[in-house]
């Protein structure tokens, strides 16, 4: 699963090796403008290809306009591999505060609820926080939510709030001077928080962490 990825990408990734070793999906409404489009690339040895189905516009539709999703930044589709089994595939850019990540979950599980058959597997930058507030979706009440729901995660079924997946900070060179950090503040005002994500129903799959 990728996500905030050019439109561009998917016809240059097409037309390089990478594209006869992966399927590049990417969603009806992808998105040339903004260019943060979620995508997912099924490996061609492992999926049928042909079997793609997407599912993005029925899981927008339940959105209401407080939700700050926007055209690209979910993908939803099903697949089915080599031996048969069908899978539920979602990949979702989480917005800056991590406040449409609760909503984007609860609607692609409310579709997997209708999809028994189907194993979802969901990747996803949920952009939460070490240290949540109102303003900000703290990963604590994420692995929660998810957990309630029957899920695990890579990380496990609590993920650790200082297992940070992301580490950067905004240099001079861009026009926010205000969010501009010198060498010295990296780490205090850098984002440096755990985001990244996949989830899986707990009952379905384990995580192997063998070498």
């Amino acid at each position: 699963m990728m996500q905030e990825a050019a439109a561009v990408f998917v016809a240059k990734a097409n037309a390089t090796s990478l594209g006869k070793r992966y399927a590049v999906v990417s969603s009806s409404s992808l998105d040339g403008k903004r260019d943060q489009n979620s995508l997912v690339l099924l490996s061609r040895r492992y999926f049928d290809a042909a079997s793609v189905r997407e599912h993005t516009a029925a899981v927008m539709a339940t959105f209401d306009k407080a939700t700050p999703v926007a055209n690209g930044d979910l993908l939803v589709i099903s697949a089915t591999d080599v031996f048969g089994r069908r899978y539920l595939l979602a990949s979702f850019h989480g917005d800056t505060n991590g406040l449409a990540t609760l909503p984007v979950l609860a609607a692609v599980h409310a579709l997997a609820q209708r999809m028994p058959s189907h194993r979802l597997v969901f990747g996803l930058d949920a952009n939460t926080y070490e240290h949540g507030s109102g303003s900000k979706q703290s990963v604590v009440e994420f692995g929660q939510d998810f957990v309630s729901k029957g899920y695990s995660s890579c990380w496990g079924d609590a993920p650790d709030p200082s297992n940070h997946t992301t580490f950067n900070a905004r240099t001079f060179l861009q026009p926010q001077l205000q969010k501009a950090a010198k060498s010295t503040e990296k780490a205090g005002k850098g984002d440096k928080n755990p985001k990244d994500f996949i989830l899986f129903p707990k009952a379905r799959f384990s995580v192997d962490d063998s070498p």
